[in-house]
């Protein structure tokens, strides 16, 4: 899937480059208006996430020149501007979607998405298996070979995450955001700490080991191939 940022702040442009390629989407990025348009227009893209407050050409002017042009790609409106006045205004033009400033990444990554997927069918699962591990969400039980696994609640959400997403890389930016809310590049280890300590819990005395490191990337769940 690829995605188009248009973003003229340099450390947010970064950030979204950053965890949607983590995310598995070919990104590019634009810093202003003209240029993010221009791309839009010579380039397919599944979905763009477009700011307002842009140099040259604002959020506005892009998107009406670009329905304007016939193009029908589903638009993220990514903006501090805030008033029902300009969410409507944002939506009328034809935005598909729009989320303020400050935004956690993860509901970001969740509209995204959601937007791609809107016409499949969602199915809600409380019982998950991967080979002898099983999670009952419901009862927040987890136990591996009927052996139970006493987990702190993060590491039950942690364990939830890795096992809904099976066999998905799941980079470290979107577990930090979606687990302990941070949204943003902070350098902390803390996604590494807790799954070091998830992985002796769920792996340790069975030969087949569940969790692996993709490296540089995040960590995946499932059963290796043979």
């Amino acid at each position: 899937m690829r995605v188009l940022i248009v973003e003229d702040q340099a450390t947010t442009r970064h950030y979204l480059k950053l965890g949607l390629e983590q995310a598995g989407f070919r990104v590019d990025a634009a810093a202003d208006g003209a240029e993010g348009l221009q791309l839009a227009l010579d380039e397919h893209y599944d979905v763009i996430v477009l700011d307002v407050m842009l140099p040259l050409l604002d959020g506005w002017q892009v998107l009406r020149q670009l329905r304007g042009a016939g193009r029908d790609v589903p638009v993220l409106f990514l903006t501090a501007r805030e008033a029902i006045d300009d969410r409507v205004k944002g939506l009328e033009l034809g935005a598909d979607d729009y989320l303020v400033k400050p935004f956690a990444f993860t509901e970001l990554l969740a509209r995204l998405r959601a937007r791609l997927r809107r016409d499949q069918p969602t199915q809600i699962v409380d019982h998950l298996n991967v080979a002898e591990l099983h999670l009952d969400v419901l009862r927040r039980r987890a136990t591996r070979a009927g052996r139970r696994i006493e987990l702190t609640p993060k590491e039950f959400a942690l364990l939830e995450l890795l096992m809904r997403r099976r066999g998905e890389v799941i980079p470290r930016l979107q577990i930090a955001s979606e687990i302990w809310d941070i949204n943003f590049d902070s350098g902390t280890n803390v996604v590494d700490v807790a799954v070091s300590r998830l992985r002796s819990k769920v792996d340790d005395g069975f030969d087949v080991k569940l969790i692996r490191t993709v490296r540089g990337v995040g960590y995946v769940l499932d059963v290796p191939e043979a």
